[in-house]
């Protein structure tokens, strides 16, 4: 499904990925983590195509098609979905609106008729009760006034109104107490099939008692330095990053 080879990108300047190489299937998870600065939100910029960025060097096909070469729209479009670390607020946009403009701006690309209002509707309740998400949140603006674990919920939402088939999660987990992360989670796992595959990007192994990956990458200076099953994120969790930090000083 994606497929990353040798990627570099900067911003102002700056290398922030240095030569990132990833291959991922549908049906897998992915878990992403590093310390701060690593490059592991730069990675996720990249791919949904935020133009801060600019790629230097490397190829990323997703599906067979060069995302590289595709607009940040384009990529939506093509099932690529990003749920933000810090949820942008929209003031006088409603919920419903938004999503009604995203879910047939996606069906007008595949060639689609649009869903009927009666439809959306009864689509949107679903998917809204799947991550226990305020029937009052969809009549406000998108995000705006909402908790930070309403945003994350409303994040996921989103994407299970959307149905991409790749998810990347950008360290979803923060500022979540217990409960909402296990919400959150759980909506994810949910909308999870054979047909789609998952980014995870964290800093805890916490999210991954929920969220159980297939991979986990460590994402240090701008490289994938070790990939292993589950047990790396336990020890990561008992030894901390400067473990890392001292196997692969530059």
């Amino acid at each position: 499904m994606l497929s990353i080879k040798n990627l570099h990108a900067e911003i102002d300047g700056k290398e922030i990925l240095r030569g990132i190489n990833l291959e991922i299937k549908a049906g897998e998870t992915h878990a992403i983590m590093g310390p701060n600065g690593s490059g592991k939100s730069t990675l996720s910029a990249v791919l949904a195509g935020n133009p801060m960025y600019t790629v230097t060097q490397g190829e990323v096909l997703f599906n067979g098609k060069n995302l590289l070469e595709l607009s940040p729209d384009k990529r939506a479009n093509e099932g690529l979905f990003l749920s933000f670390q810090y949820p942008t607020e929209i003031p006088g946009v409603s919920m419903t609106n938004f999503m009604r403009a995203a879910v047939n701006s996606k069906r007008k690309y595949q060639g689609l008729e649009p869903l009927s209002a009666t439809d959306f509707l009864k689509l949107m309740k679903e998917k809204r009760q799947l991550v226990e998400l305020d029937s009052k949140l969809a009549s406000r603006s998108v995000n705006a006034g909402f908790s930070g674990g309403e945003k994350k919920r409303n994040e996921v939402f989103q994407m299970a109104m959307l149905n991409p088939t790749l998810r990347i999660l950008d360290e979803t987990d923060s500022g979540l107490d217990i409960d909402a992360l296990r919400v959150v989670a759980e909506g994810v796992t949910a909308l999870k099939t054979k047909e789609n595959a998952t980014i995870v990007i964290t800093h805890y192994q916490r999210l991954l008692d929920y969220i159980v990956p297939d991979y986990i990458h460590i994402l240090y200076h701008g490289r994938i330095v070790m990939t292993g099953g589950k047990e790396l994120a336990l020890d990561l969790e008992k030894r901390g990053y400067d473990w890392i930090k001292e196997q692969f000083k530059d």
